[in-house]
């Protein structure tokens, strides 16, 4: 058993050590709100000043592209196929929701008229003619505002935007479709910033409101296939927060993130078990086993990262404040074991199977988090002695994992509940 527990360290820690990101010449230091690659070479980031960059060389060179205008910030990019393309955002003078369309991948670029004012924070095409984009803002601004937000469909490849859903009481950040009728919306209840999510099954025709059990604003979503997704979220003052679902959001669950101040504005898998998610401070965090676990990447700055994507589970960027663009070739892996994180043996936990208390042994002190396979967790406190016990009585049967995560260090575990 002792041997098994070695194992799942190492594997933690591999993934924990020396994260290889590197900032790439941008040629830019406006705000880079989003990035999206149509294949291994070709991609585009967006941003403020009406930013639009191009690089065809997997990133080494970005070549600025002409978007018809310096006043617009562009929020998110997206494209349903190499030629077409689309990004949303606002004027400057927040008087006009943008919508700009490309079918020459990305050397013209045409205005399409959203119909709205609102801040469009992101777009999502399930065909080259079939998009979403979703948005929205303070209306009246001070004590005597209050927040609208909407979604806008096209099945015309955005000759025209039709509005499929619109409130007064929440804010949308992202959208996200699975298939061409089932597709979700997230973002938060404006008056106490709960995470509030969206589904439609019927192509945006009607949407329910799914209970995400938190107190913290949701800025995105990322499904894997059609019943497995992910939402990330936080604030800048408390813990930020990941949730799976793995029954198209009849349940979400709260996934051990590292619990670490701040939050999570972009989270993108590009394999089944594999997942990134950035945010503030220049966060990266990254899964290799569908978020039970997410350990801590190096990025090296400390700018607010706004966008992930992944073209293969190796190959990544994210982009943020100051037009940083970071790029890593292999899944932000280690070139070289250093000491961000120390070799460390196993988490000594005993009895072990048992039905009421647990006692863990350990020499460091950090913070400690129990987690169930499916990755809800049950446990998260500081400790700082050496022994410790907990009463597990109350959790249902099963087998749980412990993390215990220190100054530069982890150790994990498990043990079965009977």
């Amino acid at each position: 058993m002792k041997n098994f527990y070695a194992v799942i360290v190492a594997l933690f820690l591999i993934n924990g050590a020396m994260a290889q990101w590197l900032p790439q010449n941008s040629g830019t230091t406006q705000e880079l709100s989003s990035v999206y690659f149509t294949d291994a070479n070709i991609g585009f980031v967006v941003g403020n000043g009406g930013t639009i960059l191009k690089t065809t060389d997997g990133g080494l060179n970005w070549i600025p592209q002409y978007s018809g205008s310096t006043t617009d910030w562009f929020r998110s990019v997206y494209f349903p196929n190499a030629n077409t393309g689309y990004t949303v955002g606002i004027d400057i003078y927040g008087n006009n929701g943008i919508i700009r369309k490309t079918t020459n991948g990305g050397i013209d670029w045409t205005n399409q008229n959203s119909g709205t004012n609102q801040v469009l924070e992101s777009v999502y095409f399930t065909d080259a003619n079939t998009g979403y984009a979703v948005g929205n803002i303070n209306v009246g601004g001070g004590t005597g505002g209050y927040t609208a937000c909407i979604i806008l469909k096209t099945i015309n490849g955005g000759t025209n935007w039709t509005e499929k859903y619109s409130d007064t009481s929440f804010r949308f950040y992202s959208v996200f479709f699975v298939n061409a009728d089932t597709g979700y919306v997230v973002g938060s209840a404006d008056t106490v910033s709960e995470g509030y999510i969206i589904k439609t099954t019927d192509g945006g025709t009607n949407w329910t409101t799914q209970n995400i059990g938190g107190y913290e604003s949701l800025y995105s979503v990322f499904f894997t296939n059609a019943d497995t997704g992910y939402v990330a979220g936080g604030n800048l003052y408390t813990t930020n927060k990941i949730y799976k679902t793995t029954n198209g959001g009849i349940l979400w669950t709260n996934q051990d993130s590292l619990m670490s101040i701040g939050l999570l504005a972009s989270v993108h898998f590009p394999a089944q078990d594999t997942g990134y998610a950035v945010g503030t401070g220049g966060t990266i965090l990254k899964t290799t086993n569908g978020g039970t676990f997410w350990i801590n990447q190096t990025s090296g700055v400390t700018n607010w990262l706004h966008s992930v994507h992944f073209t293969d589970p190796n190959n990544g960027y994210a982009v943020g404040q100051n037009g940083i663009i970071l790029k890593t070739t292999n899944g932000g892996g280690f070139v070289g074991v250093d000491n961000y994180y120390n070799t460390t043996n196993a988490l000594d936990i005993y009895p072990c199977p048992t039905s009421t208390n647990i006692t863990i042994e350990t020499h460091i002190k950090g913070f400690l988090s129990i987690t169930n396979i499916g990755g809800q967790q049950f446990f998260h406190q500081e400790i700082t002695e050496p022994k410790t016990q907990i009463d597990i009585s109350s959790l249902p049967n099963g087998v749980y994992f412990v993390r215990l995560t220190g100054d530069r260090t982890v150790q994990v575990g498990k043990f079965m509940k009977l």
